[in-house]
């Protein structure tokens, strides 16, 4: 948070340094130099500061409970550092949780009786819908992907590929195939941004997220929902969830066709990216709520329209 346009709605005054902080996270240019165990509250009534951000590394008996207290009695917001960054960045600080955090936060409940916000009857009265206003598309699009390569390489113009699932139960995904035949001849690889093994139409059909259409059929056999976290491949998953702490959590919810980090983090090809995403992901599924998957689906159309697809 660093840079301005970070920043829209606040401005950063300082900050205090704790014992026990890590010295590495210091920035002497913002640094505040006050007696925080007996100035703290003089400083806020001074500075007519409206929040205080508690974010030191050590908290045991570190902390000026007495002058937070006062502050508190006197209308001044103290607040968590992870729901500092939630509020106000729309994403959880992956690498700043701790267990306590998940037992004691608001959200992250759910009603096993209505998993996804959306449910699945609604989930299948958009697919139906969705299937036959966008059946032409779907036709051509077939077409074409026979024309270009099916013919020629005798291959399927739908491409079958495993996912991990709600519960981390794997599943087939159905898309268009977008990439020639023996693209993963080397094995699994992440895809990228200007990937040389997509086709002609593939190109075309990634933009506009044609080649996705065909999941309209996973979300009627109800192992997808039109919003969720982006399933991912067994084989990275495997990885992931060694190397990031919580990626799991976000297989507690049902994969969908689109999701926040799609809206909030462009395309993403490596383990860093998964990183930055499932602290959107994670934050989808602390907030999920009709409303919340309504205003993802509304802008997601807004994407697809103006062939800003990724």
């Amino acid at each position: 948070m660093r840079r301005n346009v970070d920043r829209r709605d606040f401005e950063i005054v300082g900050y205090v340094r704790v014992e026990g902080d890590k010295s590495a996270a210091i920035q002497p240019q913002r640094q505040l130099t006050i007696d925080y165990s007996n100035d703290l509250f003089k400083f806020v009534m001074e500075n007519k500061i409206d929040q205080l951000v508690i974010a030191c590394d050590e908290r045991r008996n570190m902390l000026p409970v007495e002058a937070l207290f006062k502050c508190k009695t006197r209308g001044i917001d103290i607040i968590e550092i992870l729901d500092f960054i939630e509020n106000e960045t729309g994403q959880i600080a992956v690498n700043l949780i701790y267990p306590s955090w998940i037992i004691h936060s608001n959200g992250l409940s759910s009603n096993p009786r209505f998993r996804t916000s959306l449910g699945y009857l609604l989930n299948v009265v958009l697919a139906v819908s969705l299937l036959l206003v966008t059946w032409p598309i779907m036709l051509i699009t077939a077409l074409l992907i026979y024309l270009e390569d099916g013919r020629k390489h005798s291959v399927s113009i739908f491409y079958r590929q495993i996912r991990v699932g709600i519960d981390g139960n794997p599943f087939y995904i159905l898309k268009f195939r977008s990439m020639r035949p023996d693209a993963e001849k080397n094995g699994a690889q992440w895809a990228s941004a200007n990937d040389s093994r997509v086709t002609r139409v593939g190109q075309f059909i990634r933009k506009y997220r044609i080649d996705e259409l065909p999941q309209l059929f996973n979300v009627l056999k109800g192992e997808m929902g039109f919003v969720g976290p982006r399933p991912e491949r067994p084989e990275f998953v495997v990885q992931l969830a060694k190397d990031i702490p919580y990626y799991n959590n976000r297989h507690n919810v049902k994969p969908g066709l689109t999701g926040w980090a799609q809206l909030k983090y462009p395309y993403g090809s490596t383990a860093e990216d998964a990183q930055e995403k499932l602290k959107f992901d994670l934050y989808y599924i602390k907030h999920r709520s009709l409303m919340l998957d309504l205003v993802i689906l509304i802008r997601t159309v807004e994407i697809v329209l103006f062939g800003r697809g990724r």
